[in-house]
């Protein structure tokens, strides 16, 4: 998978060096570049943004280096590279749109910075525009790591175990259910007795019933968008049962 940004302060994506996402690039299953408008600029000054016309505070980052920019990296790009601008009002970013990215060739992240980007980029360079949340951040940078590393859990060989991705939260509509290590008792609090005893039929079943009993708990609104099996509408009302009565 090949990963490009366009960024201001290319040191901030030092973090991609560790987790899930810095194995990757290290074992050569992701790469990671990044070009600096900076480094693209045609002004005397070296400026990359103004002020907006119209009047308002802040300062607008200029079309002219950042296309320059989007242009010098994708002369490197790998072919049918999708362009992605972060902003906030760009598309909610989630694990069905993470599973879409991870079967594409290379991804080039537009990170933008002050108020925004210079409306004209957009019209001449189209791309996607896709955001990690309903609120603000100081840059797009953080925005394009928390990307990467979402897409970069669903290439293959990427996770230690074949299965980890498929388990993990939201990979089935549902959130994960919970887990446990040793030791078998802490503080009085023991360890589900189902999981001790090696029953995996029993395993599964009671992880699949505490997945669709947690997603009813704490995110309910992602039950609206899944069809549940008449299994699962009936692990669903055990444990809504169970939880009624404690």
């Amino acid at each position: 998978m090949w990963f490009g940004v366009i960024t201001l302060f290319p040191e901030m994506l030092s973090a991609a060096q560790y987790g899930v996402t810095g194995r990757a690039l290290q074992n050569k299953l992701a790469e990671l570049h990044h070009w600096n408008p900076r480094d693209f600029t045609d002004n005397k000054h070296g400026n990359v943004d103004d002020r907006p016309y119209g009047g308002s505070p802040g300062m607008v980052m200029s079309v002219q280096p950042l296309q320059a920019a989007i242009h010098a990296a994708q002369q490197v790009a790998p072919e049918g590279t999708e362009l992605i601008y972060l902003t906030p009002q760009g598309k909610r970013f989630d694990h069905a749109a993470a599973t879409q990215f991870a079967k594409k060739k290379g991804l080039l992240f537009v990170a933008g910075r002050y108020e925004g980007i210079d409306e004209r980029l957009m019209i001449l360079e189209p791309g996607t525009e896709w955001s990690i949340g309903d609120y603000v951040l100081s840059g797009g940078e953080f925005a394009a790591m928390t990307m990467m590393d979402a897409i970069t859990r669903l290439i293959p060989n990427v996770l230690g175990h074949a299965e980890s991705a498929q388990l993990d939260s939201h990979s089935a509509g549902l959130l994960e259910y919970p887990h446990y290590t040793r030791p078998e008792i802490y503080q009085d609090l023991a360890v589900p007795e189902v999981l001790l005893h090696g029953n995996h039929q029993a395993i599964a079943k009671w992880r699949l019933k505490q997945s669709l009993g947690r997603t009813w708990q704490k995110r309910p609104d992602l039950l609206e968008n899944i069809t549940l099996s008449e299994v699962e509408q009936e692990l669903l009302k055990e444990y809504i049962s169970q939880a009624n009565k404690e």
